[in-house]
């Protein structure tokens, strides 16, 4: 296999416009010379040193760079493999905060309903996503979730969703006093949420008052911008576009643009000063993390983000695929809403647009659609159980940022060719199941 810029290619030799950026990683492009130039550079200078031992001039050179770009106020960077072990990382330099602090009795946290935070057994009980947790009930347990930030399904039953940012405020609050405010370490949630609810954004005035809820109570607000990070959004990052700073931010994906497994975690100057005040410390560590090569390949990407002006490109290429996306299918009865922020693009399907029902899962809705998509050429991302934690369809798109206007009017055009198939009128009924009555 081998790629270019927008378009991957398989050993057959069959290519594919990337219309998610894989796994809405892929933000400067596939197959650029020149992240693979100081990737090789890097790794024959020097591809390992632990970051017990030592830092390196890759890890610090990029910490100062990107540093400035972090809605975190005075910013220190633990790199990391990925986004689950940043957030990971960020859960524990939650508690260990609260321990330097003397609050000992600190350590539930607060994440949604609807969000996805990783895989690992700690990212996973944060995780809202009800099919991904099904499996390994009987090990999480520790954390609490709220509602989600969704005003498309606000009010639905099973949804467990909420439209305005008073209400969800509120809501934090009680869960909270129910608690026992002493007893919150953190509230973790991602910006805009990414591919379990299809590029859901919240409403204007959710982000602020939530803030103003953490801080009151001394709660660590940790933004998970795996996915809403690097310009995914149109904006370096998804919580600028609410001007909130986050206490600690988890960061991945984007960050490398699926060159090397690199994420990290930035801690407020406040959080790291306290952990690293004497006392226990941070005890923490990946055999991983601080990589040199991966920092020079995100330095490189970092680079070039800045030099070509990708982010604003996000912005504006992410306004025109949504208005042709409008033109094109706005109207379709089974298209409930097109949303999103840049280029992280969502749709939600639905059975009854007049009652927003969703398909049934044993339709499998959203995986016909990515199916078809592929047979003409075209990969997008899907999402499942929105709706109730069971049913519900979203596909999601997120090309690079250096998509051209034709290769939107072709991820348009195939994306709605596929769901109009699929969901074709009398085809298919709410259960999933042929109608023979034609």
């Amino acid at each position: 296999m081998e790629a270019r810029g927008c378009t991957i290619r398989d050993a057959s030799g069959r290519e594919y416009l990337d219309g998610a950026g894989g796994a809405i990683v892929v933000n400067v492009g596939h197959g650029r010379g020149e992240i693979a130039a100081v990737m090789a550079e890097q790794a024959g200078r020097l591809a390992y040193a632990h970051g017990s031992a030592f830092t390196t001039e890759p890890l610090e050179a990029y910490a100062a760079e990107v540093g400035p770009l972090l809605p975190v106020d005075d910013p220190a960077i633990y790199s990391v493999s990925g986004g689950s072990e940043a957030i990971e990382t960020a859960l524990k330099l939650a508690r260990a905060y609260h321990l330097a602090r003397g609050e000992a009795g600190r350590w539930t946290v607060i994440s949604r309903w609807g969000s996805y935070h990783g895989n690992t057994l700690g990212a996973l009980d944060l995780s809202g996503r009800k099919s991904l947790r099904r499996p390994y009930e009987a090990w999480l347990g520790r954390f609490r979730h709220v509602s989600a930030a969704y005003p498309y399904r606000a009010g639905d039953p099973g949804a467990e969703a909420l439209g305005d940012g008073a209400t969800a405020a509120a809501e934090l609050e009680h869960v909270i006093q129910t608690a026992d405010p002493g007893s919150i370490a953190a509230f973790v949630a991602e910006p805009i949420v990414g591919a379990t609810l299809g590029a859901v954004v919240p409403p204007d005035d959710y982000w602020p008052a939530i803030a103003d809820v953490c801080r009151r109570h001394g709660i660590l607000l940790i933004a998970d911008e795996v996915m809403t990070g690097f310009g995914r959004t149109g904006r370096w990052f998804g919580l600028d576009h609410w001007g909130v700073r986050a206490d600690l931010l988890a960061a991945a994906k984007g960050a490398s643009s699926g060159y090397w497994p690199f994420g990290f975690v930035a801690a407020s100057g406040d959080v790291h000063d306290t952990v690293t005040a004497p006392g226990p410390g941070f005890v923490h560590g990946f055999t991983h993390s601080h990589a040199p090569v991966g920092a020079a390949v995100a330095r490189e990407v970092l680079r070039i983000l800045q030099d070509e002006d990708l982010v604003a490109a996000s912005a504006t290429k992410g306004q025109c695929l949504q208005a042709l996306l409008r033109e094109r299918i706005g109207e379709h009865p089974s298209v409930g809403e097109i949303r999103g922020r840049g280029l992280l693009v969502g749709l939600e399907l639905v059975a009854d647009r007049a009652t927003r029902r969703p398909f049934a899962r044993s339709a499998r809705i959203a995986e016909q659609i990515v199916a078809r998509a592929r047979d003409f050429g075209v990969l997008v991302y899907s999402g499942t159980g929105n709706a109730d934690g069971t049913d519900g369809d979203t596909i999601l798109l997120g090309p690079p940022f250096i998509v051209t206007d034709d290769e939107i009017g072709r991820i348009v055009e195939t994306l709605s060719r596929s769901i109009e198939e699929v969901t074709a009128s009398g085809s298919r009924d709410a259960s999933g199941s042929r109608d023979r009555s034609r």
